[in-house]
């Protein structure tokens, strides 16, 4: 089963918008109080998907920049951009990659989740919903022919595909297509049908706007009936190694020792970004940053607490309180106490009244007894109404 991590995104969002009238693209405009796109973001985040990719036009740098995450120039047709986009990835191609109109902001966990499932048995797959109206052809302002809708599908996106062979397929593809399952047919990908949804509409016109406004303020209630509130413990040790310090809960301690790790080994904050990612049920540190990878050795904590914190935001959540316990004889945690709280309220975005920090001793039992390590136990409470 393909992992979450080996998933690309693709937001295509180069276009002008003609369509939608004047002024700021479509895909720029505030929607309920934030650009379209940040919404379309925040979508896939909680869908558990990071590796993002935006696709942007060369007037919008500015704009992409506020959004924080990577983009790439598109061209001139929405298929050019797509191809920009899988070239880009190539340098460290992901298993799977899913394109999305950047201009659906609506699209919920579960059509995404729909799509990455397929993928699992299938090389293509895109999310639809079957026409039921009535189709005629009409010609003059006139009815002339009736169309049968047995069979017919409203294609939507994220339209999800093998990325190498997706790849090849935009390689191979002379001219331009209507999307993405349009090019993957031509290469011989079959693509299977996933359930779509009424509101994962795309924004063309002003009234499409309405439509999401209203939509969100629906969402918004329904979560306003209903109070989820989510605890989850975290635990972490990292041995002793030579050093003169070491870093607890994003405070750099002087000691005779440093911690041992792959990344800067702040056991503190290895609990805690663990405690919040398990009140999610989003697994552990490790799945959201694998020790095999590289990038992360030596990596400082905040980026992880950084990042589970922003996952819980983007879900919905508000951190209500956490709780760290710092097992160890020594270094003495007391006198730094309040600065770690001051640092992990500052990195997760809250009140320091929210953020408790302690420490206790093992009464020189096991290995933090002998002092040959640290251990650290943290709990999070998250709130969503």
């Amino acid at each position: 089963m393909t992992g979450k991590t080996d998933i690309a995104v693709i937001l295509v969002a180069a276009g002008r918008g003609s369509r939608m009238g004047g002024g700021v693209p479509k895909q720029w405009r505030p929607l309920n109080g934030r650009p379209v796109l940040a919404h379309t973001i925040a979508a896939f985040r909680a869908a558990g998907l990071h590796n993002i990719l935006l696709v942007i036009h060369e007037d919008d740098r500015e704009r992409a920049a506020a959004l924080d995450v990577p983009h790439v120039l598109g061209g001139s047709s929405r298929t050019q951009s797509v191809r920009a986009a899988l070239e880009a990835l190539s340098a460290t191609p992901p298993a799977k990659v899913l394109i999305h109109d950047g201009a659906r902001p609506l699209v919920e966990p579960r059509v995404i989740d729909g799509v990455v499932r397929a993928l699992d048995q299938h090389p293509g797959a895109a999310p639809a919903l079957p026409v039921t109206d009535a189709l005629w052809q009409g010609e003059n302002g006139h009815v002339v022919a009736m169309r049968d809708r047995d069979n017919l599908f409203r294609a939507q996106t994220p339209q999800g595909f093998d990325y190498a062979r997706l790849l090849a397929a935009y390689r191979a593809h002379a001219g331009d297509a209507a999307d993405d399952v349009a090019i993957a047919r031509a290469a011989g990908i079959p693509v299977w049908i996933t359930q779509g949804s009424e509101t994962n509409i795309k924004l063309t016109y002003p009234v499409d706007f309405e439509r999401a406004e209203q939509a969100l303020v629906e969402r918004q209630a329904t979560k306003g009936q209903t109070m989820d509130i989510r605890l989850g413990n975290g635990y972490d040790v990292h041995a002793f190694t030579e050093g003169d310090h070491v870093w607890l809960c994003g405070v750099k301690v002087p000691h005779t020792r440093a911690l041992l790790g792959h990344s800067d080994a702040d056991v503190g904050m290895h609990a805690l970004t663990d405690a919040i990612y398990g009140a999610m049920a989003e697994g552990d540190i490790g799945r959201h940053f694998p020790p095999s990878d590289p990038q992360w050795k030596g990596a400082e904590s905040h980026i992880f607490l950084r990042h589970a914190a922003d996952l819980a935001r983007s879900k919905g959540y508000t951190i209500a309180n956490c709780d760290v316990t710092l097992v160890c004889e020594r270094p003495k945690v007391g006198p730094h106490a309040e600065a770690m709280r001051t640092a992990l309220a500052q990195i997760m975005e809250i009140e320091p009244d929210r953020v408790s920090v302690k420490a206790t001793t093992s009464e020189r039992l096991g290995f933090t007894g002998r002092e040959e390590g640290i251990a650290a136990l943290a709990t999070a409470a998250l709130v969503r109404r």
